[in-house]
């Protein structure tokens, strides 16, 4: 597949990167710092996500986008997803380009959860992490309202453990799922992309 990839250099795009080259796909990276991937079996653009103009060029004809974008600061106000999601939207609309795959959090919601998860753990977290959920959430709502052919991943805590087992739960969440590797969210997310089955679904992974 020709996939294009936004937050290519993050942690967790940096492992969706390093899978899809590996399994033979062709990969665009849409970077604002070339230097920072390190890599030479892609196609790089350097181009600034929030410009819908400079990243149409990088999202036409491909066969699958993925946004794995976030903020370096955890817990600042931030409008990185949204205002990012909402550039990649319409970029791919002038491109006629369907498919897109969004990283988003498990943190937002509590479908699915045990009790104490849903009545202590979420409701902690939710307010520490109450300005990047603003912006998913945000972000969220954003694509729903979009026309393309949507599947909005939300993992748990991220780790920089190896690939693995994980569990995965559509339109609803992972029952005690507080964890799971950047490794196996990129799986996750390469998995879903061709899965016409996950288009317009939420799916939640976790270990």
């Amino acid at each position: 597949m020709k996939l294009t990839v936004f937050g290519a250099t993050g942690a967790t795009g940096k492992h969706v990167v390093e899978q899809a080259c590996a399994a033979g796909h062709q990969v665009t990276a849409v970077v604002r710092d070339p230097s920072k991937l390190g890599r030479t079996d892609l196609t790089v653009v350097e181009a600034d996500t929030l410009d819908p103009a400079a990243i149409e060029p990088a999202v036409a004809g491909a066969d699958g986008v993925i946004s794995a974008l976030g903020t370096r600061n955890g817990r600042g106000p931030t409008t990185i997803c949204a205002e990012g999601t909402a550039s990649i939207l319409r970029a791919m609309t002038a491109a006629g380009t369907r498919r897109l795959v969004v990283v988003s959090a498990s943190g937002l919601a509590t479908d699915g959860d045990d009790p104490l998860t849903k009545v202590l753990v979420k409701p902690i977290v939710q307010r520490v992490l109450r300005h990047p959920f603003a912006d998913m959430t945000r972000m969220e709502e954003l694509i729903r309202a979009s026309s393309v052919d949507w599947t909005i991943i939300r993992p748990p805590r991220l780790t920089e453990g190896p690939r693995g087992d994980y569990r995965t739960a559509v339109d609803d969440g992972v029952r005690r799922g507080f964890v799971i590797s950047r490794a196996n969210l990129a799986h996750a997310i390469l998995r879903a992309l061709p899965a016409e089955d996950t288009f317009g679904k939420i799916l939640t992974v976790a270990r």
